[in-house]
């Protein structure tokens, strides 16, 4: 820059200028120059630099440096490199006016502040293209600790600005906002707790985005549509969006049914009421028709047995040889605590197809095959009847 300096005077003195107007013409030169200089370098960078950059990386057999080095990302970063040349040729430009440049340079840096901390966010913000539709443990703990780094540089960022216009060390202004933390953490009491319950979320797993959660009495019961640090936004499966803070999530409980769905069945608890004055000994009409309608073979059938056994014990193993039933996980049948309306028997078992529209076919179709068999065993449904 000084020889540029030593140009300039030389093109005044050759072009025969004095007195007063010396002093403008210089600045005046100095300061387009300053200008042409910091357009051409952030022109270079954005229509040279960016895409040889781009071109690079969409040669490598890498995903990672495609989605990092981004050409949003790039064309950020390329917005400070003019400001870098305007900050660093200031003090040549106006080395006879120390307040203007004083003032300009201060306004520069600040702007070389904004523009990186916005730089580092859409760098940070790249992160997002690595993940698949649920994401993993290790892809949300990252996303969300991206988030708390974004949330950190923008206050340290604000600092450092208040710090360049008050012309103090940022390590001043932190060191005062130790003795104001308290307050601080009064102020911002909800939104600290709600940082360090998403932190929570994330770190024990207990959430991930994809995961179909119901919690209790708030009315959510859907699909994970995104999570931050201070929301977490639930698709319903009637498509109203509700949207919850991870303190809500931490404090009560929540049930989330990726566990279901990631195993081989979901599972189905049913139970019936059977009148009690119908539970007796099968007789032999009885013992007759079940093995004539292929219930049982004559010598499964033992002696004095009891019609809700030989009931339990059929609907077991029919259970067990239907199709829309996962026959390796547990299938019980058996006798619940008796209540006022009558004897009851459970029914458990887990079902294959876990999607909820085929899932409840196949529980309607099973119960109701179980409820019209119920009559052969001479048994009948407890109903309650009014008069």
């Amino acid at each position: 820059m000084e020889k540029i300096v030593l140009i300039v005077e030389h093109l005044i003195n050759i072009c025969g200028i004095t007195g007063s107007a010396v002093p403008v013409v210089r600045h005046a030169l100095l300061v387009l120059i300053t200008i042409l200089l910091a357009a051409g370098t952030g022109y270079i960078c954005r229509k040279i630099i960016v895409p040889l950059v781009i071109k690079a990386t969409k040669k490598t057999n890498t995903k990672w440096d495609d989605i990092l080095l981004n050409r949003r990302a790039l064309i950020s970063a390329s917005h400070i490199v003019p400001a870098v040349v305007v900050w660093l040729l200031l003090p040549w430009v106006f080395f006879q006016f120390h307040t203007v440049q004083m003032v300009l340079t201060r306004l520069t840096a600040i702007y070389i502040t904004i523009m990186s901390v916005a730089t580092l966010i859409v760098f940070i913000d790249s992160f997002k293209q690595f993940e698949s539709e649920k994401r993993t443990a290790t892809q949300q703990y990252l996303y969300t600790f991206c988030g708390l780094l974004k949330i950190v540089m923008i206050f340290i960022a604000v600092v450092v600005v208040v710090s360049i216009l008050i012309n103090k060390s940022p390590m001043v202004l932190f060191a005062g906002l130790g003795a104001t933390s308290a307050i601080l953490m009064l102020v911002f009491q909800d939104t600290i707790t709600g940082l360090v319950a998403g932190v929570r979320l994330t770190s024990n797993d207990m959430l991930r985005k994809g995961d179909w959660i119901t919690v209790g009495n708030t009315g959510v019961d859907g699909v994970v549509e995104e999570m931050t640090l201070t929301t977490v936004k639930v698709r319903n499966f009637d498509n109203t969006i509700m949207t919850i803070s991870p303190k809500t999530l931490v404090d009560e409980s929540f049930q989330n049914w990726k566990g279901m769905i990631e195993s081989a069945g979901r599972k189905v608890v049913r139970r019936m009421y059977y009148d009690f004055n119908q539970v007796t000994i099968i007789d032999d009409d009885t013992r007759a028709a079940l093995i004539t309608k292929g219930y049982f073979k004559e010598k499964e059938i033992e002696t004095n047995a009891v019609n809700v056994t030989l009931f339990r014990r059929y609907a077991e193993r029919w259970l067990k040889e239907n199709e829309a039933v996962n026959s390796d996980m547990m299938i019980l049948v058996r006798q619940a605590e008796a209540t006022q309306s009558g004897l009851a028997v459970e029914f458990i078992f887990f079902l294959k197809n876990k999607v909820a529209v085929q899932y409840e076919h196949d529980i309607s179709t099973i119960m109701e095959y179980i409820i019209a068999i119920t009559p052969d065993f001479g048994l009948k449904i407890y109903q309650k009847t009014t008069i």
